[in-house]
């Protein structure tokens, strides 16, 4: 018999400079032993120090990407990342329901790491009332959660409480980003809603300014565990594990004036 690739689609922006987006999403899944499609939304020229044009990516054109991956491959995960605007949202979506897509892993991505603003204001909406329902699991960071929630949340013993009103918009699970608090530690909380239950995902916050794509990183660490079959926790474990590891060995090295990336393969490269 064949063997059968674990396979994961990610559909987002590209990053020109490889550190986030598209580029990340691949990477990352190549890394963790899955197969990576992609369907590109958007077209950005981006480096370390920000983002200096985007251009949107025609609906068309996206769902035509993500029909050639559906009618031929088909994928065990997706992830999705950057949508850019409303019409785009809406494209992703009809197309997600379209072919029953499974293992949906959704970072609701706003803002780069520069502070460059990567979603038009009607996308916010439309990312609430299509995608979010759709979910399996959402993975957005603290001022991405402040966006969706219209409040900020300041302090680690805030987020269980923004967990469950995130999970009242209707995904499966939630997974909070802690990386903007200001604490000695950099703490995620994985919330099921279904149980009830709070897992933290821990750790250690590392010195270094080496975290453009962080966010790309692990949630596309999370779509892997889980097109390979893992439970949700223990790809939660998984994904934050790698992702801390992906920083540390990052921080080893320079590149760019501004924020560089994370080491995506640091199991592989000497």
């Amino acid at each position: 018999m064949s063997k059968q690739y674990h396979k994961v689609l990610t559909i987002a922006g590209s990053d020109s400079g490889g550190g986030a987006g598209i580029q990340a999403d691949l990477k990352t899944f190549s890394a963790l032993g899955c197969f990576g499609m992609s369907a590109i939304t958007a077209l950005t020229a981006q480096n370390t120090q920000g983002v200096t044009a985007i251009h949107g990516v025609p609906r068309e054109m996206v769902g035509a990407q993500i029909d050639a991956i559906f009618n031929d491959m088909g994928a065990d995960a997706v992830k999705i990342g950057m949508l850019f605007s409303a019409d785009i949202v809406n494209i992703v979506a009809d197309k997600l329901l379209e072919y029953r897509a499974k293992q949906i892993v959704l970072d609701p991505v706003m803002v780069a790491q520069s502070g460059d603003k990567l979603l038009q204001e009607d996308a916010i909406a439309a990312i609430k009332s299509r995608l979010i329902p759709m979910a399996d699991v959402i993975t957005p960071n603290l001022p991405e959660a402040a966006v969706l929630l219209e409040r900020n949340i300041e302090q680690y013993e805030e987020m269980a409480r923004a967990a469950r009103d995130l999970a009242d918009l209707g995904p499966k699970s939630v997974l909070l980003k802690g990386g903007h608090l200001r604490e000695s530690e950099s703490n995620d909380l994985l919330y099921i809603p279904s149980t009830d239950r709070f897992i933290p995902l821990e750790g250690s916050r590392i010195d270094t300014k080496n975290t453009h794509g962080t966010g790309c990183t692990l949630s596309s660490a999370l779509a892997a565990f889980l097109a390979k079959g893992l439970p949700l926790e223990e790809a939660g474990v998984g994904a934050k594990r790698y992702i801390l590891q992906a920083i540390g060995k990052g921080a080893e090295y320079r590149l760019g004036r501004g924020h560089g990336p994370v080491h995506h393969f640091f199991e592989f490269w000497n």
